[in-house]
């Protein structure tokens, strides 16, 4: 049996990712809730992540942490799956939008951190998050565009780990009630009807613990709730 470490589901973008892959590929796997968001890599996580961070999946008691190397792990143990899309081009340029997404958008990160609780009226952001948001919107409209896009709704298609991977920022533009172009737009509205999204949601409305600076920052910045 599998064993997935997770943060808190208002705030842990990064635990969404392999969650929501375990989850839309029907791989059997049981969570556990740490509850540590905000803290960073310390000691806390210690006794379940070797590098003090969740994501962490545990298989038969060896670890696997950080959502790429989770995302690897489980297409190369679940080959029948597909994970990856299984067209060669589509393959190569998800991979390439899902390390792009894992290592790069500090800005939107930054300004827009994932707090799925919130339902803010939005406002203009800074040239270097809209600058982000841009590049984003890029690589979904290119992937849409992929004769592979015709298969499914998702980015290539079929849902794959370039899903799973921006699954956190699809949250980001719903909470903020960022603008975007009829492509993008379309795609959210496709991931917020995933079941498996609705399912990450429902929990994470029913969380008790906050992080007050987050909370307060975003609704000062975004206009606070809407109507």
């Amino acid at each position: 049996m599998l064993t997935l470490y997770i943060g808190n589901k208002n705030y842990s973008s990064w635990s969404l990712r392999p969650w929501i892959l375990l989850k839309h590929f029907g791989i059997a796997f049981s969570e556990k809730l740490v509850g540590v968001a905000g803290r960073g890599a310390n000691d806390l996580h210690r006794g379940y992540s070797a590098n003090g961070l969740v994501p962490c999946l545990h298989v038969e008691g060896f670890q696997v942490w950080d959502t790429l190397a989770i995302a690897e792990f489980l297409a190369e143990t679940y080959p029948d799956l597909n994970l990856w899309p299984r067209d060669r081009l589509a393959r190569a340029r998800a991979r390439s939008i899902s390390a792009e997404m894992h290592s790069g958008f500090a800005n939107l990160r930054g300004k827009c951190g994932m707090n799925i609780k919130l339902r803010l009226k939005g406002a203009p952001v800074s040239e270097a998050v809209q600058a982000d948001i841009d590049r984003i919107v890029q690589a979904w409209t290119d992937a849409r565009a992929m004769p592979t896009s015709q298969t499914g709704p998702y980015l290539f298609g079929e849902f794959s780990v370039a899903d799973a991977m921006f699954a956190p920022v699809i949250w980001r533009f719903f909470t903020y009630n960022i603008s975007l172009p009829p492509i993008a737009a379309q795609y959210v509205q496709t991931m917020l009807a995933h079941p498996a999204m609705k399912e990450w949601e429902q929990a994470a409305l029913q969380e008790t613990n906050a992080l007050a600076h987050y909370d307060d920052a975003a609704l000062a910045d975004f206009g606070g709730p809407r109507d």
